[in-house]
């Protein structure tokens, strides 16, 4: 029965496919905003920008009316905080980003129909209109309530605006909106001992006012629409929304205290602006009415039309955005529709390190659009190859290499290079003509025909390493078949065979040439140059695509092969990166913190104590549940430090703990204290703990 259910299942899915290829008249593709307070990096190409271009280019060469939508993200706190710390203003900082990060894209060939950015005039207009008719139609909950204000620098602040502990990981350096390191949402009041990022002063609550969106009112909708009406959705994509719903929604503020963004368009609002999570995705819309008014084309149709289907290509992090608030937006403001899919990605790690720019841990974009000219495609095909499609995935300049050289150099430019080299030795560069079939030859032709299908079907279900594998695929079919048949060997006694086998081989690179041009476009155009024939369209594949007769132009070279020292000067690279990290962690280290009095030292209450039970906290990577017999009683305590101990060789233990600790909920536990640790440059974690064996509960003074 199971095996039934699935093949229904199965069957069920692509016929959907079917039917909605025949009912959307148009597309609306959007790829994620990226913040313009940094370059791109390779991380944001694997996780975003590579597929959402694969998939827009497939569906212009079906001649699909689509629209690509990108945009730099120009409101987000981080842009304040490098404005404040580099004393310019934030406008200096996304001028100077939006304009790198643009020419990146144009010159790696991510095809945007439109670039925007968010500090348009038209997105402050379509963003002030958007939040005005949800407000008219009362949608909006407004109330009073608590937030952190730093009483030094007298103003409110945002979350990434503070730091502190995280309560699931431990992490002691999460923001206010999320831990960085174990990728949880978080509220600012949710950290442990949070500390203002602008003066380093623990911030005080103080009361002011904002509006909600109320998610918890959408419950019901979004389960019906998302758990039971896109069951087609990625599994990583599917199952995060499920979690959140799951753990039941909460209203969600679109307004906050600041001076840098799009203001909020009611009485009563001075001094604040709206929430960027809020803002950044109506830059979507104001980028397709900026396209649209520059193109003389109506931009309603791609965001009203029912025959319009809109995907959302965006990173993991940005899921509950994409799915969940963002679908809560369109739906209740009454005109929009609704994403069919969000296609999301999860991370790129970088040499088994994850990709950090406050580390500089990265590949920059446009710093290998130097390092390696014209190897746009050797990236593109190595990001697809390597793509962290369902599961975190690692970029390693070693694989980089052996992907160009074994891959791209000895398969797909072995093949075309040999085809093109013997017709113009044999045939002075003109096709051949078909001059009889063996079994070999129409197995080869009846295989060529799968390809369209096979590969357009792995692009509409957004399987872009499977696709790339099938265009890969008919390249090896080339190879294998030149191998096979040796024409080399057959010219002088076999003429007319040669012509035959030549032709084929032609037509396998006339197809190459056309699928190519979704996911390695400057080689697909280095092809057709060439093969001296025009650009194709899907529906011209599988087939013939070169007359008999036709000329070819000289044959040239698709990849070059990289050498050892273009890859080891890389690596020395990220070396020197990770030795300025460790110094410069060792200077943090080393640092004295601010002094304090001696009255804020004798209000801590440290005691030695022993571990007596120790387990793992489930559904976490650094969590322990210890319980510590600290002399006064045996408390519970979470502590951050399954990475480096095992539960069962801290038993007996000897600590310190801070005992009077304000006690604070770590995944459900009450957490009743906090274990000293001493923290070395590499992050590593040892017990601070007495050298005699006082007994339990003595003081620590």
């Amino acid at each position: 029965m199971k095996q039934i259910l699935n093949f229904a299942e199965i069957k069920g899915k692509l016929l959907k496919m079917e039917q909605d290829q025949g009912k959307f008249k148009r597309y609306t593709i959007t790829s994620a905003l990226p913040y313009a307070n940094g370059p791109i990096h390779i991380g944001h190409l694997a996780g975003v920008y590579v597929p959402a271009d694969i998939y827009v280019r497939y569906l212009r060469l079906n001649e699909k009316d689509v629209v690509f939508i990108g945009g730099s993200d120009e409101h987000g706190v981080p842009i304040t905080i490098k404005a404040q710390n580099e004393g310019v203003s934030p406008q200096e900082i996304v001028d100077r980003y939006h304009s790198i990060i643009k020419k990146s894209f144009k010159e790696f060939g991510i095809s945007f129909d439109v670039y925007s950015r968010t500090s348009n005039r038209i997105h402050h207009e379509t963003a002030a209109d958007f939040f005005k008719t949800l407000y008219e139609k009362g949608e909006f909950v407004e109330q009073s309530s608590e937030h952190y204000y730093d009483e030094e620098k007298n103003q409110f602040l945002a979350d990434r605006y503070i730091t502190g502990t995280c309560p699931h990981c431990g992490n002691e350096k999460a923001y206010g909106d999320q831990c960085e390191n174990c990728g949880t949402t978080l509220n600012a009041t949710d950290l442990i001992n949070p500390k203002s990022a602008l003066s380093g002063n623990a911030p005080v609550l103080k009361e002011t006012r904002h509006w909600y969106l109320p998610l918890d009112k959408y419950e019901d909708w979004l389960k019906e629409w998302i758990l039971e009406g896109h069951k087609e959705w990625k599994p990583n994509v599917y199952g995060q929304c499920k979690s959140w719903i799951d753990q039941g929604l909460q209203p969600r503020a679109v307004t906050r205290d600041l001076d840098w963004g799009v203001k909020v368009p009611v009485e009563g609002a001075d001094g604040k602006v709206l929430y960027v999570w809020f803002d950044a995705p109506i830059g979507y819309i104001s980028a397709t009415r900026e396209w649209a008014h520059e193109n003389g084309k109506d931009w309603e149709p791609y965001w009203k039309d029912e025959s319009s289907k809109m995907v959302h290509f965006i990173g993991k992090d940005n899921i509950v955005f994409h799915c969940i608030i963002f679908p809560s937006m369109l739906k209740h403001e009454g005109s929009y529709i609704l994403p069919e899919n969000v296609p999301a990605n999860e991370f790129l790690n970088l040499e088994n390190d994850k990709i950090s720019t406050s580390r500089n841990w990265a590949v920059w974009l446009h710093e290998y659009l130097e390092e390696f000219p014209g190897k746009q495609d050797v990236l593109r095909y190595v990001l697809c190859a390597n793509a962290p499609e369902t599961k975190d995935n690692d970029f390693t300049w070693k694989d980089f290499q052996a992907r160009n050289n074994n891959e791209l150099l000895a398969v797909f430019g072995n093949f075309v290079n040999r085809t093109l080299v013997l017709t113009q030795k044999y045939f002075d560069g003109k096709v051949p003509e078909v001059t009889g079939l063996t079994d070999l030859d129409k197995a080869l032709i009846e295989e060529l025909k799968t390809y369209p299908g096979s590969i357009g079907k792995s692009l509409e279900n957004y399987r872009f390493r499977e696709a790339l594998n099938e265009l890969m695929n008919l390249a090896r079919l080339g190879n294998k078949y030149l191998t096979e048949t040796e024409p080399w060997k057959l010219f002088k006694t076999d003429v007319e065979r040669v012509k035959t086998i030549l032709n084929l081989s032609l037509q396998i690179c006339a197809n190459l040439a056309l699928y190519s041009e979704a996911f390695l476009p400057f080689t697909s155009e280095k092809l057709y140059g060439m093969l001296n024939i025009d650009r194709l369209l899907w529906k011209d594949g599988g087939g013939n695509l070169i007359e008999a007769g036709h000329e070819l132009n000289k044959p040239g070279f698709l990849f070059e092969k990289i050498e050892d020292a273009a890859i080891e000067a890389q690596i020395e690279k990220l070396l020197a990166t990770k030795k300025d990290n460790e110094a410069n962690a060792a200077i943090e280290v080393n640092s004295q913190k601010e002094n304090i009095v001696f009255d804020d030292f004798v209000k801590m209450d440290i005691r030695t104590g022993t571990i007596l039970e120790a387990e793992k906290v489930p559904k976490t990577k650094k969590l322990l549940k210890i319980k510590v017999d600290t002399g006064i009683d045996q408390r519970i305590v979470v502590s951050g430090i399954a990475e480096f101990y095992k539960p069962e060789e801290i038993i007996g233990q000897k600590v310190s703990i801070l005992v009077n600790l304000a006690s604070r909920k770590l995944k459900g536990i009450e957490s009743q204290g906090m274990i000293l640790m001493a923290e070395n440059t590499k992050g590593e974690l040892c017990f601070v703990q007495p050298s005699a064996d006082f007994h339990n509960g003595s003081e620590i003074k």
